[in-house]
Formats: structure tokens, sequence, C-alpha cells
């Protein structure tokens, strides 16, 4: 129990024994197989449940549900997918408008299941705030967003701009120049959403085997060392662990994202500080960092960890004091009050990165296979986008999901693009991932010189196009 309990601070928080269910022990038959009890493959249980009552559908999951990243993100549930602009580009302006209405859609239609299911996950749906805080160049890079995004038809509703006044009735920073809002982004407590659908799902009949790890997937069949299961459908939905299952990793790369997690703070502290509503935040740098407040009142805060060579997947994420510290570092350029606070957890958890940042949703209807990932850390809410799609895609069913840019079927496979093989991947990632700290640390110095700091800027920027 205490290995799973102390996967993250939500699994902590969860008060219950979990105690797997039980493993898949015979050979039988399924009309879908779905490897891994993440929130993808619990939400396309769901959704083809919803429709289709009568079909036979079996999740064999590893561990138990919520052990990936279900259960260690930061707890964003957000109305959008990694670059979507990018994936909606060349679409007509009517199209595009659907396509993003159904994506600020995201955190509703969770709301809706909530509801409808009685699950419980701390849902707050107050807006994300995107803040330009710790160096003035920020600001440049936040205005330039905003009017990217302007140019995508989506007015004051969707992205507003906030003054450093306005922003300081919601968050107050050390430093802040402004901020963008959105409404479009919800927090939630991930374990409960994700322990709370795999319940929901059993309930609705689906069969979960836990602790049934998959040694070998093909065409019509998918096997554990202790039995396998034959069906019409396989849905390999395991996102940040698809360098386990080939040839999934030649197009999601494992990259990892750490958190900490303070004790809970007190009243005063967070009277100082804001987030009274739930509103996620994050400020606006390459380290892509992130944080809520959660319902207990910690100060939960994420950035970006790295990538390992050949894909290898991190599992102890017992985060060592530089990747602790770094955090610290950064959460206390933020709010220095909290400087010296006390960090009770510390955790992390793998994620998929695809080539050029495109997250897919995937139907080969020849060989009956049906896939979505490379969410790139927006999972949350992109997941319950696949799971919606693949089940319309698995039913044969047109929608407005199934049209959609990143849904690609067998024709269109060469669309997705691969990584690049070793030793390319892991030089490529890693220097722009040192790019990009370089230029966090140039920019943040106040006493940069400014060609040094333009230089850090623009070595950055060229890296990032590489990957794009």
């Amino acid at each position: 129990m205490s290995q799973w309990q102390n996967i993250s601070l939500w699994m902590d928080q969860l008060g219950e024994s979990l105690s797997p269910r039980a493993a898949l022990q015979a050979d039988i038959h399924a009309d879908v197989a779905i490897i891994g009890a993440g929130y993808t493959g619990l939400w396309t249980a769901y959704y083809l449940k919803r429709q289709a009552p009568h079909l036979r559908i079996v999740i064999l999951e590893s561990e138990i549900a919520g052990f990936g990243a279900s259960g260690r993100n930061g707890g964003w549930l957000m109305g959008g997918l990694m670059g979507e602009d990018r994936l909606l580009a060349g679409q007509p302006n009517s199209a595009r408008q659907a396509a993003y209405r159904l994506l600020h859609d995201i955190p509703d239609e969770v709301a809706r299941v909530l509801k409808r299911e009685q699950i419980t996950c701390d849902y707050r749906k107050a807006g994300a705030l995107y803040c330009a805080a710790r160096y003035p160049e920020q600001l440049s890079s936040l205005r330039a967003h905003l009017a990217d995004l302007r140019a995508e038809g989506l007015d004051e509703a969707d992205y507003r701009w906030l003054t450093p006044f306005d922003l300081g009735k919601q968050l107050q920073l050390a430093n802040a120049y402004g901020a963008i809002y959105t409404p479009h982004c919800a927090t939630i407590q991930p374990a409960k959403l994700v322990r709370g659908l795999a319940g929901c799902v059993t309930t609705m009949g689906v069969e979960l085997y836990e602790q049934s790890q998959v040694i070998d997937w093909q065409t019509g069949q998918v096997r554990t060392a202790n039995g396998s299961v034959h069906a019409d459908w396989i849905v390999p939905a395991v996102e940040g662990y698809a360098a386990s299952l080939p040839p999934l990793g030649k197009h999601q790369l494992p990259v990892q994202s750490l958190l900490v997690a303070t004790e809970p703070l007190p009243k005063e502290v967070w009277a100082d500080i804001g987030l009274e509503r739930g509103q996620a935040f994050s400020e606006y740098s390459r380290q892509i960092t992130y944080g809520q407040r959660s319902a207990d009142n910690r100060l939960v805060f994420g950035a970006r960890g790295g990538y390992r060579f050949g894909g290898k997947l991190r599992s102890n994420f017992a985060l060592n004091e530089a990747e602790r510290e770094l955090r610290r570092y950064l959460f206390s350029e933020l709010f220095p009050q909290l400087k010296d606070v006390r960090i009770t957890h510390a955790w992390g958890g793998n994620l998929a990165m695809a080539r050029r940042f495109r997250p897919h949703m995937l139907v080969d209807r020849r060989n009956k296979i049906a896939l979505a990932g490379g969410y790139g850390g927006e999972g949350v809410g992109a997941s319950n986008l696949s799971g919606r799609t693949l089940a319309d895609l698995i039913l044969n069913q047109p929608s407005e999901l199934t049209q959609q840019p990143w849904v690609l079927d067998e024709q269109h496979v060469s669309h997705l693009a691969r990584w690049e093989p070793e030793p390319l991947r892991w030089l490529g990632y890693n220097a722009v991932m040192h790019s990009f700290a370089h230029e966090d640390r140039v920019l943040s110095n106040p006493h940069s010189a400014p060609w040094r700091r333009r230089m850090a800027m623009n070595l950055a920027n060229c890296m990032q196009g590489l990957m794009n």
C-alpha cells in the first residue's frame, strides 16, 4: 500500500487502502481491450459504455489505476490542446472557431460527468493566470502571445490582459508586469478523478484488471504474463509509457515533470498571495512552471524535468536536493514569503512529448487500433477529448470530434512525425533544455548586459524552432 500512497501528494490524500483489483489470470475475449488505466483509457471506456452498453470492455493496468501521470500531475484541467494554433493553421475561420469552442468546453464537459456520476475531485473552475513576473522580457513575450491569440479570433471572453493592478486582485506576485487570464481552465485533485473514474467504469460493467502488465500486443490480441485478451479493438492508452510498447516510442518521447507541495499555509499567508477561488497560475518562461492552491491550502508547484537516453522511463521519483531546491527557488522568486516554508511532498511522473509538439488521436480500421497521446503535459483535459473522440472512432460514428485536424486515420499515419534515433534525440532534447535554462539564468539576473540577454533569447528561440 505505502509504495502507491507515496506516489504523490494526491495519492497520499486519498485515505483509501489502494488495494489492487484482481490481476488477469486467464485467456478471455472482449470487444475492446484497453492498455492502461489512466485518464485516456478510463475516459475511452466511459464514453464507449455510455454509447454502447453491450460492449465487453477490458482494461489492463500494470500497477493500479492512477499509478502513472493521471495520479501525479499538477491538477490543471485545461480547455485546450498543446499546439492547437499550429494544428488548426490553414483551416477556414468557421472551422477554427468551432474547434476552439470544442476545446474550451472540455472543463465543462468534465464537470457534467462529475455531476452525473457523483465523482468528487475538488473541481474548481476559476481559470488560469499566465504571468510575466521574474524579468521584463516576459512582458513582451506574453504580449506577443496575446496578439497571436487575437489573430486566431479569440477575444476578451477567452483571453484577457491583466495589468499588474488587475492581476493583484487575484494573485500577488513579487514583481508582476502583467498577465493573461483565461476562464477555460479548472483545477482538480488528480488522484480523486482517476480513482473515481475507475470506480465509475467498473460499476458500468467494464472489467479492470490491475497488476497486469502487458508484455506483448498485436492486432487482435494483448498478452500479460498470466493471461491474454483477444479483442476486436485494441486501445494502447499508455502516453508517457509508450516506450515500453514498441513501436509507439518512435512517436512519443517520455520526459519527466517534477513537483513539490508545501505544508498547508495559514489563511493570513493566502490572504497575501490570493488564488482564493482555486485559479491555476504559471510564470511565463520556458521553464514550464505551473502551480495551484490545493483544497487543503498547500502551494503545489512544478516545473519540467528532463529526458533520459534511449527514452528510458524514470521509476524513482524521490526528488534529489537539487531538484527540490530548483522548484523552491522558482516559487520563492514569485512568493518571497515562502522561501523557508516546509516542503512536505516531492514527486514526479513520466509524460509523452510528440515530435513537433503535436498531440494526436488515431484510428487504424484495417488493424482495429485506436490510440491517442503526445499531450505534452496537458493531458488532464486532452485525455477527456481523446476518450470521446476514440469512442466515436471505434463505433464508426462521424462527429465534430472525429473531423478535427489532430485526428488521423490509417491513410494519414505518415503525418505522425517520428523522433530521431539516438543519440540524436538525446543530444537535441538536452541542447534545447540547456538553452532554455541558460536563457532563464541570464534573464533573471538584472545585471546581465543587454547584448547577453539578446543572445540568450535568440539562442533559445533558435533551439525551440528545431523542435517544431
